[in-house]
């Protein structure tokens, strides 16, 4: 059975150190006269039924974002997975689609893309895959999950765990190729957003 965009719940992950761009919140670094995050919003939200933001800090600007904003349970920046618990505690919706904030021009048939191969496939889990010289590279972020998967997360971490693809391939995931590997280049570094600037 196809999966309805109202059953899915879009979670823009905005909970990162920004180590790699010197500390910075990197959702709210400016592309474009916007926050990063809102060009995440404005992308994700028609592919969506619901959207909220995982943010660690400056919660009010996000909050002024107009969508819920729920920082970690974990503490510490735990990573993208801790992104991802804190999201699929609030969600209520059998689905959850994760987005990083700072892939700006991720494509627009993102999420019934994976909607459709997991209906395909009955997978619990439905990851955008890209190919890099030939090569699958996987996109871990971009990731579209059952929320029943809660208990199973919360398990996983709360045994130490940190690793994505361990999670997630410990459940039925099929992977969905997208060939513009170009939609999913990110802002890791001040380079990279004068790249995306640029470009």
């Amino acid at each position: 059975m196809p999966i309805d965009t109202n059953d899915i719940t879009g979670l823009i992950l905005a909970g990162g150190r920004g180590s790699r761009m010197g500390g910075v919140d990197k959702g709210l670094q400016n592309h474009d006269g916007l926050p990063l995050a809102m060009h995440a919003l404005f992308r994700l939200g028609p592919q969506v039924g619901h959207v909220m933001i995982n943010a660690n800090r400056n919660l009010g600007a996000y909050e002024a974002m107009g969508v819920p904003v729920w920082p970690d349970a974990l503490p510490d920046f735990a990573g993208p997975l801790a992104g991802w618990l804190a999201g699929l505690e609030h969600c209520e919706t059998p689905w959850m689609v994760t987005v990083p904030c700072d892939t700006p021009h991720f494509p627009l048939d993102l999420v019934s893309r994976l909607a459709a191969a997991a209906a395909d496939a009955d997978a619990d889990i439905a990851m955008a895959v890209t190919r890099e010289e030939g090569r699958l590279q996987r996109q871990p972020v971009f990731t579209l999950m059952k929320s029943g998967l809660v208990e199973s997360l919360v398990a996983y971490l709360h045994d130490g765990q940190r690793k994505i693809d361990r999670w997630t391939d410990s459940h039925r995931c099929v992977e969905v190729v997208f060939e513009d590997d170009a939609a999913f280049f990110n802002a890791n570094t001040l380079e990279d957003l004068q790249r995306l600037q640029s470009g």
